[in-house]
């Protein structure tokens, strides 16, 4: 992304967008405020809307066993009732859909392609389902510390083994068929990058026609093989983020608490909630409303609007796919791709003449303008 002096004041930024997930697929009900029953789970949807959160990160409880659901009735339900309680928040479906141990020998990992490819068929349908491009380890306890997990099953450091070896599968034959799909079922890509190597993927699709559509993504970094917590990392990736793209930060515990700050003043978006985190700055408990509420202050503090659901959709573009790749591009201020005649870099016009650099009072050249100022000076 390109930034101007201007861009950080924020009277210049995007209305801020608030994910909310509070379904906490990796939790067991006690860890944190999990919702079980779907009367529950709808009001912690409404209860996140009402603090502030237009985006809603879906999974899936089974009341009956409080593990996360792969039974695709539920997830119609569910998202069904969502509609009803909450018709202007944008839905977007976690693509991962239950990766967490279901036994005590069970590790976790994310189901086959053939159950993830049936979230582009749920009806109703969400306004995003999240996609994996790349296979990654995925460790997200490799940054939780003993005092992340006080108080949860993952005290008990045999679980913490069995988080250790996820890896985020999604080859090309996954996303290759499945942004087909979800194109067919008007769903749109949420990406989910966790590292710099798979934003050029995505680029590569876009480039390659695969995908045209507005570029919602997260830049995800829980460690374990994505994103880490150094700050330099996550510039660079910013520095490489199309200008058109709207960019969520996703982290975890509290250094989630430190890089959603970095998000709100860089003019990114957030995500909030138990799925992520569940301390406050002060080290203490906090619920995923409670999250939302403190970034809503901070927000009101640093003077950056919160978008409403209807700025929300506007800025995600939701409903909005095209025709071409070269409207895909320009939409997403990526260069042309390269052709005979363009060969894909946009430069300034020059007439290849050499001027005379302009002198300034204290006697140093300067060299911007130096053409201009020789040419009035004749």
């Amino acid at each position: 992304m390109y930034y101007t002096d201007e861009s950080i004041l924020p009277e210049n930024m995007a209305p801020l967008i608030i994910t909310a997930a509070p379904f906490g697929p990796a939790w067991l009900p006690g860890d944190a405020d999990i919702p079980v029953t779907w009367d529950e789970q709808v009001q912690a949807a409404v209860d996140c809307y009402n603090a502030g959160a237009t985006m809603l990160h879906v999974h899936v409880r089974d009341p009956k066993t409080g593990h996360g659901s792969v039974d695709f009735d539920q997830f119609n339900y569910f998202i069904g009732r969502l509609k009803q309680a909450v018709p202007k928040m944008i839905l977007q479906v976690g693509g991962s859909i239950s990766f967490a141990p279901k036994t005590d020998e069970a590790k976790a990992k994310w189901l086959d392609y053939d159950t993830r490819h049936m979230l582009t068929e749920l009806n109703p349908s969400p306004e995003f389902v999240t996609v994996a491009v790349g296979t990654t380890q995925w460790d997200i306890v490799s940054m939780m510390s003993p005092e992340d997990v006080v108080g949860t099953h993952l005290e008990d450091p045999k679980v913490r083994e069995k988080w250790m070896g996820m890896v985020v599968d999604a080859t090309p034959s996954f996303y290759l068929e499945h942004l087909k799909r979800l194109r067919q079922h008007e769903i749109l890509p949420y990406f989910v990058p966790g590292h710099i190597h798979q934003l050029e993927l995505i680029e590569r699709l876009i480039r390659a026609g695969v995908y045209m559509g507005p570029l919602n993504m997260a830049v995800a970094g829980y460690g374990g093989g994505t994103l880490g917590r150094n700050p330099y990392h996550w510039m660079e990736f910013l520095r490489q983020t199309p200008q058109g793209a709207v960019a969520t930060f996703w982290s975890s515990m509290r250094g989630l608490i430190s890089l959603s700050a970095m998000a709100l003043v860089l003019g990114q978006h957030i995500r909030l909630g138990n799925e992520d985190n569940i301390w406050g700055a002060n080290r203490k408990r906090a619920t995923t409303v409670q999250q939302i509420e403190g970034c809503v202050r901070l927000a009101r503090e640093f003077g950056r609007k919160v978008a409403t659901a209807e700025e929300a959709r506007k800025i995600c573009k939701v409903g909005v796919w095209y025709d071409s790749v070269e409207e895909t591009l320009q939409d997403l201020g990526l260069p042309p791709n390269p052709t005979k005649y363009n060969p894909g870099f946009l430069l300034w016009k020059t007439d290849g003449k050499k001027r005379a650099s302009a002198v300034a009072s204290d006697s140093h050249p300067i060299e911007y303008g130096g053409g201009a100022v020789a040419e009035a000076a004749e």
